[in-house]
């Protein structure tokens, strides 16, 4: 299966920085709904055959108008939700954004028994990752569109891809409606395809003033 997982648009949080990974959280900026809207456009000729959000309001938004255009109904899947922000939740303050970057930069180097404080492990997120993919794997589709979040399809996609070190995605940038594209399954093994970085709509989706720590490299 081919699978492309996406980044939602631009939220509020991301502009000003702040972690935010509490269900359901915000919608989308004016900016992060033309960066939906291009999609259609951009993927419409990707062979897509079923659409899947998190349970977060700002994939859902984001999926939406290419939903409309491919006349498919997106599905939900819990697992795809981001990383869990804990103690810093709602915070932009330098040590904050650190703290949560680090503990992803850990899992990525291979400890995932380290926990985000006051949340999930790094064991913990990738089994409920993995199983939101395995999920789309059983409807044997052979392309499918997972609406995701940074830090999440960041971390999962570069440990998941064979061909790249584990760390890989935290050494490359996704701005908001990039995407990253692997295509295998769990028994033959995953591969990085491709990994587009900029939003797919082009440079004047770009906000070059926001402060983004979820999208940056850590």
């Amino acid at each position: 299966m081919r699978l492309l997982l996406i980044r939602h648009g631009q939220t509020p949080a991301n502009v000003n920085g702040v972690l935010d990974a509490v269900v359901p959280g915000p919608g989308l900026t004016e900016l992060g709904q033309q960066q939906a809207d291009a999609l259609p456009a951009a993927l419409g000729d990707r062979g897509i055959e079923r659409l899947f959000t998190s349970t977060m309001v700002r994939t859902q938004v984001t999926a939406a108008p290419l939903a409309t255009a491919l006349g498919l109904e997106p599905v939900v899947l819990p697992g795809l939700r981001e990383i869990e922000a804990g103690d810093t939740q709602g915070r932009s303050d330098r040590v904050s954004v650190q703290t949560y970057l680090s503990t992803v930069h850990g899992w990525s180097q291979g400890d995932r028994t380290i926990r985000m404080p006051g949340a999930e492990s790094g064991v913990e997120f990738f089994e409920r990752y993995d199983d939101a993919v395995r999920q789309i794997l059983e409807t044997g589709v052979e392309v499918a569109a997972a609406f995701s979040h940074g830090a999440a399809i960041r971390t999962w996609a570069s440990a998941a891809a064979q061909n790249t070190p584990d760390e890989f995605g935290t050494k490359r940038h996704l701005e908001n409606t990039g995407i990253v594209e692997v295509e295998g399954s769990f028994d033959d093994g995953w591969r990085l395809i491709d990994w587009e970085g900029e939003p797919v709509g082009g440079e004047q989706l770009i906000d070059r003033t926001a402060q983004d720590p979820t999208g940056e490299r850590f």
